[in-house]
């Protein structure tokens, strides 16, 4: 069966707003602010602001109901025990999850602080509360990944998702695309990641960047779950696109996902370095670039007289000899040279130029 990745309508494209996101566009950087506001809204103003201050395009928050997203029997994860209130997964979420009516009042907030804003739905009902904010894409979490209905309701927004696909098989991914765009999903950029808090860097595996990108012709990012920077770094040198990384104001906070987040002025080190790590891959021509100019002058040799030569001389391979600087007709040049007659005479150590020589040698630029 043919996989889901080949369509032409959505291969290589996506945008937030009017930001472009691209091979030729700097990385997008997401600030995940997800559930780091432990349930208390001025915290969430707060991680806004410092994610507009880090540098950041964007900042995400996960939206749910608690009742909607876990049984009253479902356990928690290991990195959340300890984590909020209660023994269960449900009483945890309970003690952090945001009401309805306040998202509106948060994207207002980042629009005020010229940030994109987004957030992950985690039910049905999420996804028609984000809806009415009219954003300019939407997350679907890893655990979603495999969440047909979840994905159908995304998709049938007619918006960019951007996918995380932590925890699955190609073949899930695969099918994830098709239901998305089965549904309407204007177009699709994945992101690869380890759904491990915090990851290990042995477990980021970022090869699977490339074997996503090749295997669907989208888009591809990373959401990183390691301690620190150096994954978000490899990442953009590997092609990531987007970079989503937690962002905390506190690591020593309560709450589940502070550990493995980044604090304002980390993160602020972070944009700066992927920004920098995007410079530093060029555009892949291989060429002199202008700064190298000058080297080259001083670096490379001349073709140059091995010892005094009269007028009208044909030049031997043994009249010459290759020395700095590299002013005047390049060793890689000596055959053309050879069998050519002097029109000067030249002293020992002259450097060549085109017009020594008769018929005179084209000048290369």
């Amino acid at each position: 069966m043919a996989h889901a990745g080949v369509n032409p309508d959505t291969v290589m494209t996506f945008a937030i707003g009017s930001r472009a996101i691209g091979r030729d566009e700097p990385p997008f950087v997401i600030a995940e602010a997800g559930v780091n506001h432990n349930g208390d809204p001025s915290l969430a103003i707060r991680l806004i602001d410092a994610a507009s201050d880090a540098g950041a395009d964007a900042v995400k928050f996960q939206t749910f109901d608690a009742r909607s997203l876990a049984t009253a029997q479902a356990e928690r994860a290991a990195y959340q025990r300890g984590s909020g209130d209660g023994s269960s997964q449900r009483a945890m979420l309970e003690s952090i999850q945001l009401p309805d009516d306040l998202w509106a009042d948060l994207a207002r907030h980042a629009e005020d602080r010229r940030i994109a804003f987004l957030s992950t739905p985690f039910d049905e009902h999420s996804v028609s509360v984000l809806a009415r904010l009219r954003l300019g894409a939407f997350k679907v979490g890893s655990g979603d990944l495999t969440n047909a209905l979840l994905l159908r309701a995304v998709g049938r927004l007619g918006v960019g998702v951007i996918l995380s696909t932590g925890m699955g098989t190609i073949e899930e991914v695969d099918d994830a695309l098709r239901e998305l765009r089965g549904a309407g999903a204007a177009s699709v950029a994945l992101l690869h990641c380890a759904s491990i808090y915090p990851a290990a860097i042995e477990d980021v595996n970022l090869r699977a960047i490339d074997t996503l990108r090749d295997r669907f012709g989208v888009l591809v990012g990373f959401s990183d779950h390691t301690e620190g920077s150096l994954a978000s770094i490899l990442a953009v040198a590997r092609g990531a696109v987007i970079i989503e990384k937690h962002l905390t104001l506190d690591r020593s906070l309560p709450g589940p996902d502070h550990a493995a987040s980044l604090e304002p002025a980390e993160f602020t080190g972070l944009v700066t370095a992927i920004h920098d790590a995007w410079r530093a891959l060029g555009d892949g021509r291989k060429r002199p670039r202008p700064g190298e100019r000058e080297i080259m002058r001083v670096a490379r040799r001349s073709l140059v007289a091995r010892r005094a030569l009269p007028a009208g001389h044909v030049v031997q391979t043994g009249d010459l000899d290759a020395k700095r600087p590299g002013t005047g007709i390049s060793p890689m040049r000596v055959d053309a040279v050879v069998g050519r007659r002097l029109v000067v005479a030249v002293e020992i150590e002259h450097v060549l130029v085109p017009e020594d020589l008769d018929p005179p040698l084209e000048r290369q630029v």
